[in-house]
């Protein structure tokens, strides 16, 4: 059974930067589109980024243009999520999520159980 695990999370303070982990197992990532999202505290869950299974196409949301970047490590069946000056508004536990995405399409099927970002001001 393909399993998601995501890691990279933790305390940091504002500004700094991070990098969080989605890796898959028992499949690599390039046979599926891969998401990310966020839900902060008290709020509904919300996307973030996705890379295509083709080409390796990236969409983010309009609140993670700029300071998010999606990458992929073939040889570590992983995919990266780097975010640059993180304020206190990015603390929200950070899903990665195998599915179907395009520029306006977000169909997540498969759930990582979530790492936790908390940013301190």
């Amino acid at each position: 059974q393909v399993q998601l695990v995501e890691s990279g999370g933790g305390l940091v303070q504002a500004g700094d930067s991070l990098r969080l982990s989605c890796t898959a197992s028992a499949r690599t990532v390039y046979d599926n589109d891969m998401g990310w999202f966020r839900q902060p505290p008290g709020k509904p869950r919300e996307f973030v980024a996705a890379i295509t299974r083709e080409g390796g196409t990236s969409y983010y949301a309009n609140s993670a243009k700029g300071r998010f970047t999606l990458s992929r490590e073939n040889a570590y069946n992983t995919v990266f999520l780097q975010i640059a000056r993180l304020p206190p508004e990015d603390t929200a536990v950070y899903y990665c999520a195998e599915g179907r995405y395009t520029e306006v399409k977000r169909e997540p099927s498969l759930w990582g159980q979530g790492t936790q970002v908390n940013v301190s001001s």
